[in-house]
């Protein structure tokens, strides 16, 4: 992960098309593998599909294993465990060549991931563990380095900001990869001589278009003036944010994300008028083919590629700079997966 220092450097210093540039265009993935393995039989299953990460990345998946000839199906957890439970029961006794775990943490659903490895079917998954990499329950898992989002979250901040900090993290802790964002911010902002950690608030990414207007008139009375920033693990806090901020006349808090680049929050940056002011994105679009590539490659029988995707950081000067965030020049990463399955 070395080769990405440079970027993030040039993220922090304001050089956001750089970033992009060096993210995007420089495809350092992998360039060979195992041919296209056709008519497999796939179910993607989402957390929940109101996540704009998960959405992003099936999407991405979804247009990969067109590819590949493959036959997808998409169940929505809705953000239950007993809903997601039922689902992944049900995708085992179907008996689909790969089940895709799409945000959710296998780990607690050890006695149906148990019944799929003895069935043989391959499992899959995009921030179902706490680090990207094969795990004892998933061939692999996709995602960014907890580690790195968090960094370039909350570093962008203190560089960002002048005088006394006060911060409240919001986090859902049913999710070990939250958990390890929330971690590694929380070390950051306590290194930093004029930052304070006000709260860590604990609300399901399900439950904060809910939650947040109330956690937001209970902290600025807690905290007052005090709080002046937040981070958050999941862009879908900040969704619910701005009205309730607005309505207590605390136009001065800023916002930042440690994931995931969702489409709202990439439209509020965009505009330059929101209180959030980045947020650090997967690769989603990316992650989706790698996905693909990825249960290809075990549908083969060969070892995971062992990439891992570099996260992005998404401002307003980010589109300031940025000559294209979309065009087919800055996807190699298409074109390089569509040459490894022999397309």
């Amino acid at each position: 992960m070395g080769k990405y220092i440079g970027g993030w450097v040039l993220c922090l210093f304001g050089l956001i098309a750089a970033c992009h540039a060096f993210a995007m265009e420089n495809w350092d993935g992998p360039i060979d593998g195992p041919s296209g393995q056709k008519n497999k039989k796939i179910i993607f299953i989402s957390q929940d599909f109101r996540n704009g990460g998960i959405t992003a990345t099936y999407r991405g998946f979804f247009t990969a294993s067109k590819e590949l000839a493959w036959s997808v199906h998409l169940v929505d957890g809705r953000g239950t465990d007993q809903a997601i439970r039922s689902a992944f029961e049900e995708a085992v006794r179907s008996h689909p060549d790969a089940i895709i775990a799409g945000g959710f943490d296998t780990s607690g659903f050890s006695d149906v991931v148990a019944t799929a490895q003895r069935a043989g079917i391959v499992l899959a998954g995009w921030h179902a563990a706490a680090e990207p990499g094969r795990t004892k329950e998933l061939f692999v898992n996709i995602s960014t380095l907890p580690a790195d989002v968090a960094n370039i979250a909350a570093n962008y901040m203190v560089a960002t900001s002048k005088g006394p900090i006060g911060v409240v993290i919001f986090n859902d802790s049913r999710f070990a990869v939250a958990n390890a964002k929330t971690n590694r911010m929380k070390e950051i902002v306590e290194q930093c001589q004029r930052c304070k950690i006000l709260a860590i608030e604990n609300i399901p990414i399900s439950a904060a278009n809910i939650d947040i207007p109330a956690a937001v008139i209970r902290l600025d009375k807690l905290f007052g003036k005090s709080w002046t920033h937040s981070l958050a693990i999941n862009d879908v806090y900040f969704d619910s944010m701005n009205v309730p901020l607005a309505q207590i006349n605390r136009a001065d808090i800023r916002n930042i994300s440690a994931g995931d680049g969702s489409n709202i929050a990439i439209g509020r940056i965009k505009s330059g008028l929101s209180q959030q002011l980045a947020t650090v994105a997967e690769p989603s679009d990316l992650q989706g083919w790698q996905l693909a590539d990825e249960l290809n490659r075990a549908f083969a029988g060969a070892r995971p590629s062992g990439y891992v995707a570099a996260p992005i950081l998404i401002t307003t000067q980010f589109f300031k700079q940025a000559e294209s965030k979309d065009g087919e020049a800055q996807r190699p990463y298409q074109r390089a997966y569509k040459g490894i399955w022999g397309k």
